[in-house]
């Protein structure tokens, strides 16, 4: 049987053996915590690499994942689907071993990491979407639910505002299932971090509530063993072991030093690495022996079958649970299910509301038909109206309920969400200002990246909120959303499309949504039943001409009801106006070129927008002879009808640059 030294000396070998054949990556972390990776996972991790799947397995993340190395050859000496050939393949076009841990591209990879500390994060969801599993499903003597999430971070992570956000929450909620090995090798790009980076991390995560294992020698696997160990007796706090660890271990001339951060160590620096660890073999080349030291198929199959055991007498005791277990597991929405009714019901109810109240109105109807929803906000449940009805508060006390209090911590809450989303059996929504959008940008892009889904709602959507000011009022984020690849947005102009848009989100399978949302009322718009199902398609016809239009107003939100008021007024002077909304550009953009041309045809060159946002996004549906009615600057602090005056939007205005385009 090979020694622990030799199998971690195997996750070295690879990393650095695929590192130099791409001549691009990151050596330095993989040699450094390749220790820790053999005990964790040759002693604890339950997993099973044949299902790569399976509901209760752990969680392992690679928050530093630019070691993603480390991660790769984890998985392939462990058994996983991933062959020599892709980490030979490493950093290519196409290949399974991206650059940094993509998800869904090679199997056992939870989640992908690349922006530091967000990795952190989606383990903080994860561990808390499995307490609030277990709190939902399990029951006296049916453990159905009892895994753990194991976290690796660096220096990097710890430095990025994103992680004391996530360590304060998951200090607060006794988060007992979460572990994380913090690498303290003292380097980062730059070199030496103690020259702006010189916290007391023990003391920091202490002061969260977690528990800390300090001064481990990250080298010495009856220490990683130790703290392991004690970190598992902890029922009620979450761990950090602090392991001191030489960055590039092994590599005699670059190890402890900045060189072997972020490039290939050189040939010459390989074949002293190999001399130095003892390792004579060819590049790439893994002894059989070392393989069957990490194979972890068998020992996998069996955790699985112990635990599919237990939940075939979990179904004998408890069938409607293991039903609804099954069914969120598989990310199938109830059958019963009928989100459209939320649509026709808010049509015929003809209510003129905000379209953040409208949603409160979804929630409450969705809400007890959707128990996989797991909601919250950013300290803003009272302005986003998000707590519905039937909202239970998540704590560390009551873990079964089905909302998060994230505090103001936004981009917390967008990574945590996506944790969530990730560890399956939940829906998370969260809402904030769409103003503080900015702060959880980046947590929105991986939701995107990854096709998680996820809700993300935003209220307060534009200068409409008012006397709060320009640091409150949305400009430039409508474009941003509208621009990332894989996110649906939509922006409803009343009760009615904001109900279209909740059942859009919560059908919509893979990728996630954004619900921008008013704070000020919306009049109701009537439709008739083609205008109802054609919301769906993210634009529609909402008014049209008697005769042929020369004229098209395309508007969203509240601006909406200025578009109808405009064409009303250029119509009894004679003009042929169509009117559409367009909620959901995206959606729109998808649709099918005979239903796009049937909306806006490309004879009507006459095109006028209207959004209380950025007006550039909008260049690409009015084209060089229309024009748009939007924002070019930030806003003021007044009431909310004062600021549509000042900015232009008035049914005058459009009047007069309709005119304008008509000629």
């Amino acid at each position: 049987m090979p020694s622990r030294f030799e199998l971690a000396n195997a996750i070295r070998a690879l990393s650095m053996d695929a590192v130099q054949k791409a001549n691009s990556g990151h050596p330095g972390a993989p040699m450094g915590m390749a220790d820790i990776a053999e005990v964790l996972w040759n002693d604890y991790l339950v997993h099973n690499p044949d299902d790569p799947k399976w509901a209760d397995r752990d969680r392992f993340v690679l928050s530093n994942g630019h070691g993603s190395m480390l991660l790769y050859s984890l998985l392939h000496l462990s058994g996983y689907d991933l062959g020599l050939e892709e980490l030979q393949n490493f950093r290519q076009l196409h290949a399974k071993t991206a650059g940094h841990p993509e998800y869904g591209y090679a199997p056992g990879v939870e989640t992908t990491t690349g922006p530091l500390g967000q990795g952190l994060a989606n383990a903080v969801g994860m561990a808390m979407a499995e307490r609030t599993l277990a709190g939902q499903f399990n029951r006296p003597g049916h453990e159905i639910v009892d895994h753990y999430t194991y976290c690796f971070l660096g220096d990097g992570c710890l430095m990025e505002g994103i992680s004391h956000e996530v360590a304060s929450l998951a200090g607060t909620h006794q988060l007992g299932k979460l572990i994380a090995f913090y690498d303290d090798n003292g380097i980062s790009i730059d070199g030496e971090v103690e020259g702006w980076f010189t916290d007391d991390t023990a003391k920091r995560f202490e002061a969260y509530g977690w528990h800390v294992v300090p001064a481990v020698d990250g080298h010495k696997p009856e220490e990683i063993k130790a703290a392991i160990e004690m970190a598992r007796t902890q029922q009620d706090r979450p761990t950090l072991i602090i392991c001191k660890t030489v960055i590039g271990f092994g590599a005699p001339n670059k190890q402890g030093k900045e060189e072997c951060h972020g490039a290939a160590l050189g040939e010459e620096e390989v074949a002293a690495a190999r001399k130095q660890l003892d390792w004579p073999h060819a590049p790439f080349h893994i002894p059989e022996d070392i393989y069957q030291g990490w194979d972890a198929c068998e020992r996998g199959q069996k955790h699985q079958a112990d635990w599919q055991a237990r939940f075939e007498r979990y179904q004998q005791e408890h069938p409607e649970l293991a039903r609804e277990f099954l069914r969120r597991q598989k990310g199938e929405l109830p059958s019963e299910l009928n989100s459209e009714a939320l649509v026709e019901a808010a049509q015929e109810k003809g209510e003129s509301v905000a379209s953040r109240k409208a949603s409160l109105n979804c929630l409450n109807e969705l809400g007890p038909q959707l128990p996989e929803l797991l909601g919250g906000s950013a300290d803003l449940a009272p302005s986003n109206l998000t707590f519905w009805k039937g909202a239970e508060a998540i704590s560390a006390e009551a873990a079964g309920g089905n909302y998060l209090h994230y505090g103001v911590r936004e981009f917390g809450m967008g990574a945590i969400m996506n944790g969530i989303a990730l560890h399956g059996g939940f829906v998370p929504y969260g809402a904030t200002f769409l103003i503080f959008m900015e702060y959880m940008r980046n947590a929105v892009r991986m939701a995107a990246l990854m096709n998680q889904r996820a809700i993300f709602v935003y209220t307060h959507d534009s200068i409409g909120l008012g006397e709060d000011g320009p640091t409150h009022q949305p400009i430039e984020q409508l474009t941003s959303l509208r621009t990332t690849p894989n996110l649906c947005t939509w922006r409803p102009c009343d009760a009615v499309e904001t109900a279209a848009a909740w059942a859009h989100a919560v059908k919509r399978s893979a990728g996630p949504t954004a619900l921008v949302l008013s704070r000020q009322g919306l009049p109701h718009q009537e439709r008739n039943k083609s205008q109802l199902a054609n919301i769906q398609r993210g634009g529609y016809v909402l008014k049209d001409s008697e005769g042929t239009p020369e004229l098209i107003l395309i508007a969203t939100g509240s601006e909406v009801t200025l578009a109808m008021q405009a064409a009303e007024t250029l119509e009894a002077e004679g003009k042929q106006v169509r009117v559409v909304s367009m909620p959901a550009t995206d959606v729109f953009d998808s649709q099918d070129a005979d239903y796009r041309e049937s909306v806006l045809p490309r004879s009507v060159r006459a095109r006028l927008a209207i959004e209380a946002g950025h007006r550039d996004y909008w260049s690409k549906y009015v084209g060089l002879d229309g024009d748009t009615i939007g924002m070019s600057s930030f806003g003021e602090s007044a009431p909310a009808g004062d600021l549509f005056k000042h900015f232009g939007f008035t049914v005058d205005n459009l009047v007069e640059r309709a005119k304008a385009l008509l000629g």
